[in-house]
């Protein structure tokens, strides 16, 4: 049973596709910390030895994941609302903050439609 930053990793994938259940880690980083480990990155997480769980433990602990990554992402963003950026407005409003078309679509960041009264559709 493989932890890493108190995250459980699924036994029966292998060892850098269980890495990137961890936050902050991708298929890139995951590949670069299994190579820095010298750990075979295809084999199962089940199949770990101690010593090479304790190797990964320690390469990863040389990133910025988990609890303190999230704790840096938003204290950026209230910095930006703080200092009123532009992209912190829009953090303020919840819109989207990159750039995409708000009239037809993200519904992600806006949530449901609102109801508005009295208003009737135009039909022939």
């Amino acid at each position: 049973m493989a932890r890493i930053k108190n995250i459980e990793l699924p036994k029966d994938k292998n060892i850098q596709t269980g890495l990137t259940r961890i936050y902050g880690i991708g298929r890139s980083l995951a590949k670069t910390i299994c190579d820095d480990a010298k750990v075979d990155c295809l084999k199962k997480v089940k199949d770990l030895t101690d010593n090479e769980e304790v190797s990964l433990r320690k390469e990863v602990d040389k990133y910025l994941v988990e609890g303190e990554l999230r704790r840096e992402v938003n204290m950026n963003i209230k910095n930006k609302m703080e200092i009123g950026s532009y992209e912190g407005s829009r953090h303020k409003k919840g819109l989207p903050v990159r750039g995409q078309r708000t009239n037809r679509n993200a519904r992600t960041r806006k949530g449901r439609g609102k109801v508005v009264a009295n208003k009737k559709k135009v039909g022939k």
